[in-house]
This record gives structure tokens, sequence and C-alpha cells, in this order.
């Protein structure tokens, strides 16, 4: 990953290839042109005051996203200023958002691919603000190329930004410090389930996505536990069992735990890992597989953020569920109109192969509920209807506690992940209701985001906290990049359970 420094360097005596400053939207009641951010007066200063002229005259605005080039001034070591849009200016005396400062330099770092070294010169007023810079760095400077040999094309020939220093940023700051380790620890780990959501799926299957775990934990002092097929067929989990019955590659539990000594609360995230889904029996049309190494997003979502809440120490205990399958068909799969029997003990007929994720999670959330934690959050891509609702960049929230689901959703707004909260109306219950077993796994064809939350909810334990989240949309990326954000797999929701994790810890969950 880039290399990431704090600095108090001068701007003009820095070595480096590039400058990134940022650029605002002026208000419109006053010169309605850009505005040239603080931490940007020495580039200002060797334009005689002018540089939002020149900028102007370039075509930029301030718009977020949007980034102008043009020359290093006179006397400057690095030859190249970097103009990044940080959208509307803030009002007097307040300070940019954290998330534009984060989108502004992930789209600098993005676009700085091939460079060795980058200053970036953003406005920065706290520590906060500093972690925001760092993250969007790592985040935006993200690339896949595990599959790609590296010289044959322009495309393909850029390396991502080697080096980048932060300015302004107070390296012997201890919150400043913290601030930025906090962001490496996050981005490693958000970057890793990228990597995992990206792997295509001949080389990530349920045994492998286990290995990968192992490694991991082994690494950061985890425990770590997994079960295979004989284990889990001992152990009664019909759920996943069934889902992974038409594929060569066994399907996995994988139990992450990570502990404190100061912990005073325990909390379960619980993922959803189809390493692919093809629908099985319901087979998905033509046009709707080509993404579906997707479908294990949400475990590795769960994955990064145990590791990352290892390598950040959070007191609190976290036990993070891979619920690890392949979807196929075959002639061992399982039927629509088979009844499979789940861990909790309940039967399921099977309506639809398709709608798997919500097997699979449903003896991982029972297992998760053994072991009384204060709380449980499950995260899948699991419905076409959530990304009806909410579109491509935004995910549901749904609870069984209205003030958990508020405190889910503010942590997930706080750290620049979009997401919504959503009901679970109890007239839908009825639409799952079976002739044949307990419960069905299909229920009304409207709301169905929300059906698919009821029949979770089935198996959470009584009186456990509960919160689900459906991250359809907003896992893969299909379009170009934006902000911080690539093309194809996103990281969406580590770092929401990263900070529900630390809000556990402190004791601010609710």
């Amino acid at each position: 990953m880039t290399a990431l420094t704090l600095s108090t360097a001068a701007v003009p005596g820095l070595r480096a290839d590039a400058i990134v400053i940022g650029v605002a939207k002026g208000s419109a009641s006053k010169t309605g042109g850009p505005v040239v951010a603080p931490g940007a007066e020495a580039v200002d200063q060797a334009y005689d005051g002018g540089l939002a002229g020149v900028l102007e005259t370039l075509g930029a605005s301030g718009a977020e996203g949007e980034v102008t080039k043009l020359p290093a001034p006179a006397g400057f070591k690095a030859p190249l200023v970097v103009a990044v849009g940080l959208g509307a200016q803030p009002e007097k005396d307040a300070g940019y958002d954290t998330e534009a400062l984060r989108k502004a330099a992930g789209v600098a770092a993005r676009t700085l691919a091939g460079v060795k070294k980058a200053a970036f010169a953003l406005p920065l007023t706290d520590a906060a603000d500093a972690g925001a810079v760092a993250e969007g760095v790592l985040l935006g400077a993200y690339s896949f190329d595990a599959y790609k040999e590296r010289g044959k094309d322009e495309k393909n020939g850029k390396a991502p930004l080697a080096e980048a220093a932060l300015l302004g940023g107070k390296p012997r700051d201890k919150a400043y410090k913290a601030a930025v380790e906090r962001a490496v620890a996050v981005a490693e780990e958000l970057n890793r389930a990228r990597d995992l959501v990206n792997t295509p799926p001949n080389d990530l299957n349920p045994e492998a996505f286990a290995a990968v775990a192992q490694a991991a934990a082994k690494e950061h002092g985890i425990k770590v536990q997994v079960l295979d097929e004989k284990a889990l067929t001992k152990g009664g989990y019909g759920g996943i069992l069934g889902v992974g019955a038409g594929s060569a590659s066994g399907p996995r539990l994988v139990k992450l735990s990570y502990t404190s000594a100061k912990a005073k609360k325990h909390l379960a995230l619980v993922g959803k890992g189809i390493t692919y889904d093809s629908g099985g029996i319901s087979l998905k049309p033509a046009g709707h597989n080509e993404t579906m190494k997707c479908d294990m997003s949400g475990a590795a979502a769960v994955f990064a953020a145990v590791v990352a809440a290892a390598r950040l120490g959070l007191e609190v205990n976290i036990t993070g569920w891979l619920a690890l399958a392949e979807n196929m068909p075959s002639g061992s799969a399982t039927r629509p109109g088979d009844v499979l029997r789940m861990y909790s003990g309940k039967t399921v007929e099977v309506l639809n192969t398709d709608a798997e994720g919500r097997l699979v999670l449903a003896d991982a959330l029972w297992a998760a509920s053994q072991e009384k934690p204060d709380a449980i959050v499950d995260v899948a891509t699991l419905t076409g209807a959530m990304m009806l609702a909410l579109g491509s960049r935004t995910f549901g929230v749904m609870a069984n506690d209205d003030a958990f689901r508020s405190a889910v959703h503010e942590a997930a707004e706080e750290v620049g992940e979009p997401a919504w909260p959503m009901p679970l109306p109890e007239h839908l219950r009825k639409g799952m209701d079976s002739a044949t077993a307990d419960i069905a796994n299909m229920g009304e064809r409207m709301g169905g985001g929300l059906v698919a939350g009821l029949f979770l909810r089935e198996f959470v334990g009584e009186g456990i906290t509960w919160a689900h989240l459906d991250i359809a949309g907003p896992a893969f990326n299909e379009g170009g990049p934006f902000g911080y954000t690539p093309k194809g797999g996103t990281g969406s929701a580590v770092r929401t359970l990263v900070r529900v994790a630390e809000l556990a810890a402190s004791g601010d969950l609710g």
C-alpha cells in the first residue's frame, strides 16, 4: 500500500512529484467561482494571490471529484500542482466535512497512479481531518492487479501512488499519530476485503477463504475455528450444507474470536460468504452471473473488521462468523421444494435456491446466538430488492431494536458509508408461512429485502439485540471509480463495523 508520513515541511522546498491542494465552490453571493482551500497558501502566494483565477481559467469550479492539473510555480521542487474539488465552501469558521476530505484525497491518489511521491496540502483542522485524508489516500490508491501483467500497456503499467506526505499533520502530536495509525489499519484490512471480493471464484472457494482467515488470525492473535463438511454435518448445520450441496467445493463455517482483557461487551458479526452464486437449480438468467464472485462481500467485511479491531486493540470482545459456501447446480444440489433442517432445529422449505444467503446466515446467526453476545450485526449482499429500493451506493439497515438500528445507521453515516434505516413490517411475515415446514425461504415479492430481514430475525436468539445490513448495492461497483471507491469490490460495511465495535468498546453503542 501507499506509504504515509505526517510532515511539517514547507511546500516550496518539499521534494515530491506533485502537490495536492483543495479547491471549493465559492458562494454565489460572493465570487461564485473556485476558492482555494486552506493548506494551499504557499501555492497561492507564489501565484501572487491569483491561483483561484488561474484555476477558473483552466475550467475548475471546485465541484466534488473535479481534478485540475497545472505546472507548479517557479522555485518549487515539485513540478506539478493537482487541485482537487472539495464541493461547497463551508460556512465561516466551519471546517470542511471529513467525508469531503476523504473523497478529495481518494480522487487525487487515484489520479496520481504511477507517481512515486505526492504531498497532500489539504485543509486539516484537527486529527480527525488527518485521519480522513490518510484513509482517502490509502483507499483511493487501491488497485487490484494480481491477474495482470504490468508493462504491457499504459493502463496496466501504472503502479499505485507509492508515497504520500500529509502536510500540516503534526507528526509528534499523539492524536494525529493515532488517527493516521487507525486509518492505516482500517484501510489495509478494507483493501484486503476488496482483494477477496475481486479474486475470481476459481481461486477463492470456501476452503481457500477459510485458509486466508486462518493465516490472518495467526498473524494477529485471533483464535480461529473452521468447521468443514464433516463437522457441519455432525453439528446439524442444514442451511450451510444445503446451499453447498451442489458444489464440488465443500462449505465452511469459520469462527474468528478476538478478545480483550478489558472488554465489557461482546459483539458478534456474521457475514454471508457465497464465494460464487449461480442461483443453484433456480439458475440465474444470462447477464446476472458475471459478478457473482462478489456474493461473499459480507463475509469479507466481517473478516476485515475483526482483524482491524485486533490491530487497533479495541477493548471489546468480537466474534466473527463467516458462513462460506458455493451455490451451484448439480445432481446433488438442493432442489426447490426440498426441506432443510437448520442448526436451530427449525425446518425451512426451499422455494427458490437463489435465496440461499439467508439460509447460510440463519445457521451462523443461531450459532452466534448461543454465545449470548450483547449484540449481533450481520452483513450480506442479500437481495436485489434492496438495490431497487436504495440504489447502488446505499445499504439498508434493519434491526429488532429501533435504537440499535439508529445507532448502526449513525455509525455508518459517521464514517462516510451511505446507509438508510428500513422497517421490518410484521404483515410480511405471513407470506413465508409453509404448509410443509416451519417457514419458507421466500415470501411476498414486493418488499423482498424486508422479507429477507424478517426471515433472518427468526434465527436470532431470544433477547439478543440484532441488526442486518443488506449491502447488495454498494458491495460491488460495476461503474467507473468515484471518490475513494474503485471499480469492482468496494469493501462496503467494513468501516461501519469497525465504528460499531469502537462504540461498543466505549459503551456508546446504545
